[in-house]
């Protein structure tokens, strides 16, 4: 049976990948670009993403996600993985219209329903190595590694928790590789990473 996961909030890193910067014809950042999503977002594997009327051009984000194990704040990053429940998959499902109209990422980030992540919560791997590939109806449409980060596991969670506390069950979802595309209703979405296994959803047109 997955996971079933619920976050007082999750911590979104944007532009985290060399490759995805590279895609983008972006500069390196020389810190984590946060920003954050609703718990209310959070769905789990095989759950429904639903299409709001809002939009017209649906982006899916693979990414893996980190699941915080105990109160945290003001973590070092030598000491950053005891605070480490384990790892999942995540889609940091976007507005993409949304977000170029408004400037900002609320909006296009926060719907009910736009942050899949399971199928499960897995301990004893390694972060910083781990093959990650999304696909839309099979085929695939990112494929990378976690090695292509700018900002490492434990750098994320030492710089997040300088800033606020992390409370056992929240989540950091950190970034997306390049090929970032659309979703259209009826699409089934995967995320797959190595050593985790698949989070599957289907995208469902809002009532």
């Amino acid at each position: 049976m997955a996971t079933r996961i619920n976050p007082s909030k999750v911590i979104a890193v944007g532009l985290n990948y060399l490759d995805h910067a590279k895609e983008l014809n972006m500069p390196i950042p020389d810190r984590p670009l946060i920003f954050m999503k609703p718990s209310t977002s959070v769905i789990g594997d095989g759950d429904a993403i639903v299409y709001p009327q809002q939009t017209k051009l649906l982006h899916y984000e693979g990414e893996l996600a980190i699941v915080i194990k105990d109160t945290a704040k003001n973590v070092g990053r030598e000491d950053a993985a005891r605070f480490i429940a384990g790892y999942a998959c995540a889609n940091d499902v976007t507005a993409r219209d949304l977000q170029a109209a408004d400037g900002q990422w609320t909006r296009a980030k926060s719907f009910d329903t736009f942050c899949p992540i399971g199928p499960e919560v897995v301990s004893g791997i390694d972060p910083k190595n781990l093959a990650i590939v999304t696909r839309v109806n099979g085929g695939v449409k990112q494929n990378s590694n976690t090695k292509n980060m700018i900002f490492d596991v434990y750098e994320l969670v030492s710089f997040i928790s300088g800033i606020m506390t992390l409370l056992p069950g929240d989540v950091i979802i950190t970034g997306t590789p390049p090929g970032v595309g659309a979703l259209e209703v009826g699409d089934t979405v995967e995320v797959e990473i190595e050593g985790i296994g698949v989070l599957k959803n289907k995208v469902v047109l809002a009532s």
